[in-house]
């Protein structure tokens, strides 16, 4: 029997949607959390429609953009299959048993995992989002003039002693503002943003109708050894990714601790 679209009022926090600060758990986390234990508890009986994504939003005070993130999370663990008629709780045939209630899971490995990979993820991290211009050679790449101001992250991971192990920075080019609307969000604010969760970025070009081409150059520059933390060669990974159209959406520069040759490889999304 289907849910009805009529839900309690239930807020999440306050009415707006903004990046959460500190060590506040992503807004749509959270969402996939709440609907995560009601299909545990059976109050979305297998098999029933959920909610629709308006009534969602509603719900939790939050916007359809950030119903959708949760909703992708809940269907690549296979407790929601969503068609044209709507989204609904996995029967237990299709979607295996229901896991016990938990905090809100890392997205799976098999995705990519922005800016570091699935163990950066999970790390202990310091993020921030800013807005500056690049490096004026990266500017043309980025279809930024000279001196345009851009968006920029900044991912360091840390060892539980505070020991840096990598550090990450992004450039976003101004296509991929204009395309993808969970970046675009963040024209509205010139400061700092602390600890932002962009861990689906690749997930969100996706759901943007970008088919995204990674490019990495991985090396070990000249005279590195000893230059990073712990004595260890400091390999460095360069990657680019483009659209299917040829334009660069965002350049990110990756440092960490390691000894190995050098090499470059290509894949699409």
């Amino acid at each position: 029997m289907a849910v009805p679209d009529v839900v309690p009022d239930v807020a999440l926090d306050a009415a707006s949607d903004a990046e959460p600060s500190g060590g506040e758990v992503p807004r749509y986390l959270r969402v996939a959390a709440a609907l995560r234990d009601d299909l545990v508890r059976r109050a979305l009986a297998p098999g029933g429609r959920l909610p629709s994504e308006r009534s969602l939003a509603q719900r939790y005070h939050v916007n359809r953009q950030t119903v959708r993130s949760a909703l992708q999370l809940l269907r690549e663990e296979r407790l929601v299959v969503t068609d044209r008629r709507g989204t609904f709780a996995a029967d237990g045939q299709a979607g295996g048993p229901l896991p016990p209630p938990g905090p809100p899971v890392a997205p799976p490995a098999a995705r990519p995992v922005f800016p570091g990979g699935s163990r950066a993820a999970e790390a202990l991290v310091r993020a921030s989002l800013g807005w500056e211009p690049p490096p004026a050679p990266l500017a043309p790449r980025l279809h930024l003039t000279p001196g345009e101001p851009t968006l920029v992250h900044r991912h360091r991971v840390l060892a539980p002693h505070g020991r840096e192990l990598q550090r990450a920075v992004s450039w976003f080019s101004r296509p991929a503002l204009d395309e993808i609307p969970q970046l675009a969000r963040y024209r509205r604010t010139r400061s700092r943003v602390n600890q932002p969760d962009l861990r689906l970025l690749y997930h969100w070009m996706h759901q943007a109708g970008l088919r995204a081409t990674h490019r990495e150059s991985v090396r070990v520059p000249a005279g590195a050894a000893g230059s990073a933390a712990g004595g260890a060669a400091r390999l460095s990974v360069h990657r680019v990714v483009s659209d299917q159209h040829g334009h660069v959406l965002e350049v990110t520069d990756i440092e960490f601790s390691a000894q190995e040759a050098a090499w470059t490889y290509e894949y699409s999304l």
